[in-house]
């Protein structure tokens, strides 16, 4: 009788150790299956970038942001409005990972601040100063016109913060009617205001930059600023000196720079820099 209960107690026990290891193993199974879960999940993690645009960027942007995500892990996220006030938004702290300015006058600024990588910087895009109205209006067709009283008011931004708003002014005052136009102008927050008021014919006629004036249906470019009029009007790139995703930023600044994104950027008037 010993012998069979010692016999039976061998059983239970080898039974139990079986159990044992075959729980382990399957809890190590368990651990390789989540790892490997981790791993493919971080593989197939969308990288996220911030990018600070010039409004005058809107359109094109949201263009490139879909052709660029189509064949990228990456999510572009835009936001829009005039350059000065972005610059005081990362001025401020704003997290973000780059900025893409419609004048070097604040990328020039924020890199000698430390908010902007200087390595980073790149002069990407050239655009124009013109003169609108709406299509139905055909009494002013020059910059001259402005002088004459059949124009009331015109829109222009505000020279302080918006760059078409400066390089408008530097037109102006080049062609000796700055004290006049200033006396006639409305101040826009950015150009994309401008431009809205000109379709509305809340305004007589506005100065924009040659892209947005071709992005509207209801508008009509009647003058463009001769050459040396105003500066350059140069849009530089660069990346924020707090990003944490400067490998991905420089993969879309390559990319924008490229015969590709320099299409897109044709396709809506702009110019590449040279």
């Amino acid at each position: 009788m010993k012998n069979k209960d010692n016999n039976n107690i061998s059983k239970i026990a080898i039974s139990a150790l079986v159990l044992t290891m075959a729980a382990s193993l399957g809890g190590c199974k368990s651990n390789i299956s989540d790892n490997t879960t981790d791993d493919k999940s971080k593989d197939n993690k969308k990288a996220e970038l911030t990018i600070l645009a010039a409004a005058s960027l809107t359109d094109v942007c949201d263009e490139i942001k879909e052709k660029y995500e189509k064949d990228n892990k990456v999510i572009l996220t835009f936001s829009y409005a005039s350059s000065g006030a972005l610059q005081t938004q990362i001025e401020e702290g704003i997290k973000a990972d780059m900025f893409m300015s419609a004048s070097t006058d604040q990328m020039d600024i924020l890199t000698e601040g430390g908010f902007i990588d200087k390595d980073s910087t790149k002069n990407l895009l050239e655009n124009k100063v013109v003169l609108i109205t709406s299509k139905e209006k055909n009494d002013v067709t020059s910059f001259e016109d402005i002088k004459e009283d059949k124009v009331k008011l015109v829109g222009i931004g505000n020279p302080e913060s918006v760059p078409a708003g400066k390089y408008a002014k530097q037109v102006f005052e080049s062609l000796g009617m700055w004290d006049v136009v200033e006396k006639k102008a409305n101040l826009g927050a950015d150009v994309r205001t401008v431009l809205t008021w000109v379709e509305a014919g809340e305004a007589d006629c506005g100065v924009v930059y040659e892209t947005d004036a071709k992005v509207s249906d209801k508008v009509k470019i009647v003058a463009t600023a001769e050459k040396g009029l105003c500066k350059d009007i140069i849009y530089p790139v660069g990346t924020l000196s707090n990003s944490e995703n400067k490998d991905e930023v420089k993969k879309l600044t390559d990319y924008m720079s490229s015969s590709e994104g320099m299409e897109t950027f044709k396709k809506y008037g702009f110019y590449e820099c040279n």
